[in-house]
């Protein structure tokens, strides 16, 4: 994980992830078998630390910001 990472937790990491892939909470919510709750949390606490207030303005800065996915969660999933 590399420095801009570390202010994130490993499954915002995640939910992140799918955020910039464009998925809806609810389809973050079956891919990381949480809630829909749960995805609304994260999103909340990775908005606050991006300093954003919304998912495009949230993917955008990650982007810029290169916040990258410390694995290959599409990879993961398609294992499990």
């Amino acid at each position: 994980m590399n420095k801009k990472n570390s202010d994130f937790t490993v499954r915002e990491l995640d939910v992140l992830n799918f955020l910039v892939n464009g998925d809806s909470n609810n389809v973050i919510a079956e891919k990381l078998c949480i809630t829909n709750h749960t995805v609304k949390a994260h999103l909340t606490q990775i908005y606050k630390k991006l300093g954003v207030t919304n998912r495009v303005q949230a993917a955008i800065k990650s982007m810029q910001m290169g916040i990258e996915q410390y694995f290959d969660i599409e990879e993961i999933i398609e294992d499990f």
